[in-house]
């Protein structure tokens, strides 16, 4: 201090200025920020805002991580981070709560404070979002009495605990923006409105009861109810949807909010692999703030990956990735999430207006629109819409001609220039590879040279192992029976076959038939594996006929029962069940012969599970087999090796092509279920996707015929840099000596652009002058790497898409030399239109467009 009160009275006045800072911010921590609203928006501290939001979930990724998701999705024009909260990871068991790894909620939403951002806490704390029973602890269905989501006594006992806990949570670390935190909003229950008339009157209580439960909570911050169309005024209702241009809050006093804006879908093992177009998200999203939205969230902005046995369902896949913005390893996904960015930024310059403005509609055509917002100082922004899914349509406005393409929203900051056009992107197509890196053993010493994998194995016996859990005549219901501890039950009867039975002669073996609730099995006759059979993601039941080999005297017949995630959503969904419910055989002398009501042997999981196998503590206790020639296509075996980590910081996939089904660990970690079931070629799938009209998740579907997962996401902080434990168990049979790694990495990158799309790259100012408001490309390189070679590039008319762009027939022959020269050897590039780097005189009775596409190494 003394120091600097002798220094430059410069250095003392910023000195001042500096403090006079710190005693604001202090302040302001202290004191917190006013949340309220009005129809028009939510009022931060007395101040209207436009809020763009991005769902991230904290447990779907690992911490290491959530710095780097929490900017990717502030660099592209977001607002606000939300996120859901998971009751069945924070209290495992009753009374006992956890909040370390994935689930360090709190550390999560003090990232999302220091970088700048607003947060939505939607505590539920029922969650559906395709997590495990819908994100309710599975205990909690066999306290007696207990009913899910309606005014049963038990259950919202639960529930007020659980939610009164986090809230005193987030209260105790001063998250609640009233107390200087990130949270401007709660949310509690989800989608319920979807589901309440199932319960009757019970249903509607219990819909009030919460709302009320959670206002009660004194929060300082609003409350949200998603989907629930009787939403009692003490709450704001929201919309779900593909599109919510249209909705309507139910009180004219409160704004209207969009709680989930699906940019994607997620997916089934079996299933097609859903994409939406950028295209579609953005106009969607243009259409929503064009008739008067106040707040905006992407579910999913990241969707991560459902860990371990998280995913719900039943049969969601391990990869969560959503076709986000952000993909499941943490890369943006391009072009969509730069296409949104310039979204983001053209909607905020129109946020004044929108907010303090007066809205004027006027109709420009059959299908066509103008939302006019206007002030009354004049400043003025607009959004010309073209609702037509099939054509361009040229209308005038305000004395301009403007030309719109179908199915999109041109956005006017000042109500003249168009800076943004929804299906006009141009942003980098990036190109993406998973590069195959061999798993490499750890070398423990110089003089150990070993160039292949040294593996360990552990051989599971069929059917029941050790002692029996219990015995019982009948067939039981396998998630009351495992209470979800583990994904595995097995099922064992006896069957006695005489040696008159006339198939032992005829060599026509006996068929058994069995229905179940699902999920999945896989079936052994005396120890000897037979079939597998599962359901599927619209319908978990399954039932199957099956030859079998008997033998005269006593067989034994097991069924390992498995499921597949839990049900995740529905009306009464904690009832709904898995496991057997009926097995008989058909081929002896007396007839069919029904094995439903015999005696049953029980055996709850796996003997490695009981082992700990998986686990680093108790992976020495093991008697595993050493071998370099691990035994492939057997079922029921765990298989361990011990690898180095792959080379470099790129994100990693663990390539599964060559395994059956299972689950896999990595030091102890749960990378989750594994399982590179295939959809059916015969699928609806496309090579491109009409952005135009509107959008259903099997709309644009690619993979048929191909696996829906191959690739399960391992977190770099996971991994060591040697000495790192893989385990997997395979159920089915595969080959573990084909298992790798793969790099994730951005290989290179594509532009498209035409001389008539809009630019958000100058001011509105600048753009006045048409020099300077010339189209424009741009292409940028991972860190680390930069642009290597220019694989196509041409300005005039060309075709195609990345990876397959044609020259048209206006081309102009300088198109290479310019995009060399303006990008070759740098990690980033513009190449602007202009007749500096081309002939823009060429095809004038053309709009001519420039096609680039570059390798980045």
């Amino acid at each position: 201090m003394r120091k600097m009160m002798m220094g430059s009275a410069s250095t003392l006045s910023s000195f001042i200025v500096l403090l006079a800072l710190m005693m604001v911010f202090s302040a302001t921590t202290t004191l917190g920020w006013n949340v309220t609203y009005d129809h028009r928006s939510l009022i931060i501290d007395g101040q209207r805002k436009l809020l763009i939001s991005a769902s991230i979930h904290y447990p779907r990724s690992v911490p290491a991580m959530w710095p780097s998701l929490i900017e990717t999705a502030k660099r592209g024009g977001i607002d606000v981070i939300e996120t859901y909260v998971f009751w069945n990871g924070h209290e495992p068991s009753p009374g006992n709560y956890y909040f370390g790894g994935r689930f360090d909620l709190v550390k999560f939403l003090k990232l999302i404070q220091a970088a700048g951002l607003y947060s939505i806490l939607r505590i539920g704390p029922v969650v559906a979002a395709e997590w495990n029973f819908g994100g309710v602890p599975v205990w909690l269905h066999y306290i007696p009495g207990t009913i899910f989501r309606t005014n049963s006594t038990n259950f919202e006992s639960h529930m007020e605990s659980f939610t009164t806990y986090i809230v005193n949570l987030m209260k105790r670390e001063k998250l609640f923006a009233s107390q200087g935190g990130p949270i401007i909003l709660s949310q509690i229950e989800n989608e319920y409105g979807y589901y309440e008339p199932s319960y009757g009157e019970g249903g509607k209580k219990y819909a009030m009861w919460a709302a009320n439960m959670a206002v009660s909570q004194n929060t300082g911050v609003p409350w949200i109810m998603c989907q629930q169309f009787d939403a009692p005024d003490t709450v704001i209702n929201t919309c779900n949807s593909f599109y919510c241009d249209q909705f309507t809050p139910i009180y004219k006093d409160k704004p209207k909010i969009w709680t989930e804006n699906w940019p994607g879908w997620f997916k089934t093992f079996g299933s097609r692999d859903p994409h939406r177009p950028p295209e579609d998200v953005a106009y969607s999203v243009a259409r929503f703030f064009q008739n008067g939205g106040a707040l905006q969230n992407y579910y999913m902005y990241h969707g991560g990956t459902n860990f371990g046995r998280t995913s719900g369902g039943p049969f969601i896949t391990t990869s969560y990735d959503y076709d986000a913005p952000i993909d499941e390893y943490g890369l943006a996904r391009q072009p969509k999430w730069g296409h949104l960015k310039d979204l983001h930024e053209a909607i905020k310059l129109c946020e004044h207006a929108i907010l303090n403005g007066v809205l004027t509609n006027i109709s420009l055509g059959p299908l066509q629109e103008a939302h006019i917002y206007e002030d009354e100082t004049g400043k003025c922004s607009a959004f010309i819409a073209n609702m037509d899914d099939q054509s361009e349509k040229a209308v005038s406005f305000r004395n301009l001609s403007y030309v719109l393409p179908a199915w999109s929203v041109s956005i006017l900051p000042d109500c003249r220039n168009v800076v943004f056009n929804t299906a006009k992107v141009t942003s980098q197509t990036s190109i993406v590879e998973m590069i195959p890196t061999k798993l490499m053993p750890t070398v423990s010493s110089p003089e150990r040279n070993i160039s292949s994998i040294q593996w360990e194995v552990f051989e599971e016996t069929p059917g029941i192992w050790g002692k029996a859990d219990f015995v019982t005549k009948g067939l039981v219901d396998h998630i009351n029976t495992t209470k979800d501890s583990t994904d595995y039950l097995w099922y064992s009867t006896s069957v006695f076959v005489s040696r008159d039975e006339e198939f032992l002669q005829t060599g026509n073996q006996p068929i058994l038939i069995a229905d179940s609730k699902g999920h999945a099995t896989h079936v052994f006759v005396n120890g000897q594996y037979i079939v597998s059979v599962s359901g599927s993601g619209s319908d978990s039941k399954f039932k199957f006929e099956k030859s079998i080999p008997l033998k005269a005297g006593e067989n034994e017949i097991s069924f390992l029962s498995m499921t597949v995630g839990l049900q995740n959503a529905g009306p009464f969904y904690e009832w709904v069940g898995a496991g057997f419910t009926s097995v008989k055989l058909e081929g002896f002398n007396s007839g069919i012969l029904d094995l439903t009501s015999n005696v049953w042997k029980y055996k709850i999981g796996l003997e490695g599970e009981h082992l700990n196998i998986f686990k680093e503590d108790a992976m020495q206790n093991m008697k595993w087999k050493s071998t370099t020639n691990p035994p492939k296509n057997q079922t029921l075996i765990w298989y361990k090796a011990i690898v180095d980590a792959p080379y470099g910081d790129d994100p990693v996939g663990l390539d599964m092509i060559s395994m059956g089904k299972g689950q896999a660990w990595l030091n102890g970690e749960p990378i989750g279920r594994y399982w590179p079931r295939t959809s059916s070629i015969n699928d609806n799938c496309v090579s491109v996707c009409d952005y135009r009209g509107k959008f259903l998740p099997d709309k644009c579907d690619t993979g048929c015929g191909d696996p829906t997962q191959r690739w399960y996401h391992v977190p770099r902080s996971w991994f060591r840099p040697s000495g790192n434990v893989l385990v997997i168990f395979e159920e089915k049979g595969g080959d573990p000596t084909k298992i790798s790694f793969s790099r994730r990495r951005v290989t290179g990158a594509c532009g498209f652009v035409s001389e008539d799309y809009p630019s958000l790259k100058n001011t509105l100012k600048e753009q006045k002058s048409s020099s300077s408001n010339r189209a424009s490309l741009q292409l940028i390189c991972p860190d680390g790497t930069h642009i290597s070679s220019i694989k196509f590039a041409s300005f005039g008319t060309p075709t195609g898409k990345c990876g397959s762009y044609r020259q048209g027939a206006c081309h102009d022959p300088l198109s290479m030399t310019s995009v060399k020269q303006a990008c070759l050897h740098k990690k980033e590039c513009r190449v602007v239109l202009s007749t500096g780097n081309f002939d823009m005189n060429l095809c004038p009775s053309s709009v001519k467009s420039l096609a680039v596409e570059a390798v980045c190494s």
